[in-house]
Order: C-alpha cells, then structure tokens, then sequence
C-alpha cells in the first residue's frame, strides 16, 4: 500500500467520507505574483483578484489581504508539495419547521460547530502521518486558513465547484464540510473532478436575493448568508432592499444547495455531531427574541451560530418577525422544494 493509500485509509477511519491528493509545483521561487508559480496558483491569483475588484467580498477585507498567499499553497506552508483535500458529509435528511413563527438556520449549524468536529480529526490524522514520514512537515486548515480550499478539494477529486460557488460531490451532493492539510509529502495526485452542472441553472434561479453574479460567482454582499453571519459588528446594518428578502432565514441559508440535482443520490450522515436539536430544527422567533447575552453564549457555545454575535443574531430575528408580520407564509418551503 502507498503512503497516499495509507493516509487515506486512515482519514476513512477517523470519519471522514471524502478524501483526495493534488500536487503542488514546486517552482524554485513561489509566487502568484512573480517568479515561476504553477498553472492552477495563476489561474486562482486571477480568479480572486477579478472578484475582489469587484467588491464582492464586502466587508471581509481579510479576503483582500495578501491575495498571493491565498493562491499558493507554498506561501503558507513553505516547502509544500501535496495537499490532502478532505470532507465530512453534514446531511441528516431532517427538515426544518417551515410553520409560522419559527426561524431558518442553515444546515450546517443544526449540530456542533464542524470547525470543532473536523479540527480534531484534521489533528488526528496529521499525528498519524508523522508516524507513517517522521520529518514531513503539514498543516491543516478548516474554513480558516488562506487557502481556496474547494478549488483544491476539487483537484483533488472531491467534486466540482458548481455554479453557486459551492463544491459539489457525485456522491454527497451540496453537503460536504471541507478542510485541508498542507504536507511538504510528495503524495501521489487524484484525478480532479469534473464539472458536471451542464446547463442546469436551478441554483442561480433559487437564491432570493440574486447574489450570484453569473455562474460561479457570487456577490457576498447579496448573500443572506453574509448578510445574517458577517455583519454582526456594532453599527452593521442589513440593506433595506434586502432584508424582506431574508423571509425567516435567522442563520445562513441553504436555498442555492437545496435545489442541486445532486442532492437526491446522496446519502445520510452518520456523524452524531452534526445531528439537529429541537432548537436549531425549529427556533421559536418569539422566544429568542427575548435572549439576553449571556444565554446566548450558554446556549451556542458549542455551535456555529456564534459567528453571528448576540447583537446580529437579535437584529436577524427582529427582520424574521417583520418579514413575518409582511408575508404570513401560505406555503412552506419544504412543500416547494418537494
């Protein structure tokens, strides 16, 4: 068995259900901007370079901050050549209460915060590889490093980055939870994936506030996922234009990935930490409404929805509740769905 084969095999057993291997060049003098960088570290340098131009980032200026090292895997661990793509499937194949009254939070903030799920796998298998090659070097990453994690995890072979900027997978659908571990291992390299959206435009003609630009761009400042997460700082305001749109949506939102095709192949989790509470299945807007701060720190210490702060979360539910008093819902989202 291959070392790639045996990292593998260990990442399956520690839980996760995707796991891929893309090589990094190694140009003598890694850059984005100058010196020799590899084909894909261009392609990715220009990609985000148009998007930033655009403004599409808004206010997550650390996305503007040394769009070099966000390219080159070699700018972040020096000496990298392979990086281990890696997901965990998130589907538990529940559905959110649609009735009056409550509130929508996106999947991937039903159960435990997944950055406190794959880190510690993440941390596992990095230990295992040290023991398979003393002297490699790696690095992980969830969701929180300066690495285009689904453009490697779809070199990698994990799927395709589908129209609505999201990674898709043949076989998980929209529902894979990414992180990465940078290795300075010469791994043998995956097949990367390929894009199979074709003509298919579902997800663009799902989302509601028309944030994706064109086919896979999206304009984060559109996004009711930026808009209910990123802007939780004091003075940070939800646009008028776009908060009716928001309907119920409390935490994120899944319109864009609930309409892939990809979905109806894909199999459940087994992950016990991504399992839903009553809470996040069906949160009551009235009774959070009233959370103070620290209840709200008890109650999500474990969760994602932290991301949103107290001060952003409270402002997303006083829009659920007047969109609410607007639009009292004749049709559920699930019944439109299915």
């Amino acid at each position: 068995m291959t070392l790639a084969a045996r990292i593998k095999q260990d990442a399956r057993r520690l839980g996760f259900d995707a796991v891929g291997i893309s090589r990094v060049d190694h140009s003598p003098q890694p850059s984005a901007i100058s010196g020799q960088p590899d084909l894909l570290s261009r392609l990715l340098y220009a990609r985000l370079i148009r998007w930033l131009q655009h403004g599409y980032h808004g206010a997550m200026a650390w996305m503007g901050s040394n769009p070099a090292k966000r390219a080159d895997p070699r700018l972040v661990l020096p000496g990298c050549r392979s990086v281990i793509s890696l997901g965990m499937n998130y589907d538990t194949r529940h559905r959110a209460n649609e009735q009056a009254g409550y509130g929508r939070i996106a999947r991937y903030a039903w159960g435990e915060d997944y950055h406190r799920v794959i880190r510690k796998r993440l941390e596992q298998l990095e230990a295992r590889i040290m023991q398979l090659a003393p002297g490699a070097e790696t690095k992980g990453y969830v969701d929180t490093g300066p690495i285009m994690e689904k453009a490697w995890a779809q070199q990698a072979g994990l799927g395709w980055i589908g129209k609505h900027s999201h990674l898709v997978s043949p076989q998980f659908g929209s529902w894979l939870l990414l992180g990465e571990i940078l290795t300075t291992l010469e791994l043998e390299a995956d097949e990367p994936g390929t894009d199979l959206c074709g003509s298919c435009s579902l997800c663009i003609r799902a989302c509601p506030t028309g944030a994706i630009a064109e086919p896979y761009v999206v304009d984060a400042r559109r996004c009711i996922s930026y808009v209910t997460i990123e802007l939780h700082r004091p003075g940070d305001a939800i646009p008028d234009e776009l908060a009716p749109k928001l309907g119920n949506r409390i935490f994120g939102c899944d319109d864009c990935l609930d309409v892939c095709p990809y979905n109806s192949q894909a199999s459940p989790t087994g992950e016990r930490a991504f399992q839903p509470s009553s809470l996040t299945l069906a949160p009551d807007l009235a009774a959070l409404s009233m959370m103070s701060e620290q209840e709200f720190a008890t109650t999500f210490r474990r969760s994602a929805i932290r991301r949103a702060k107290h001060a952003g979360f409270l402002r997303n539910i006083r829009i659920a509740l007047l969109n609410l008093k607007r639009n009292p819902p004749t049709t559920s989202l699930a019944e439109i769905h299915h």
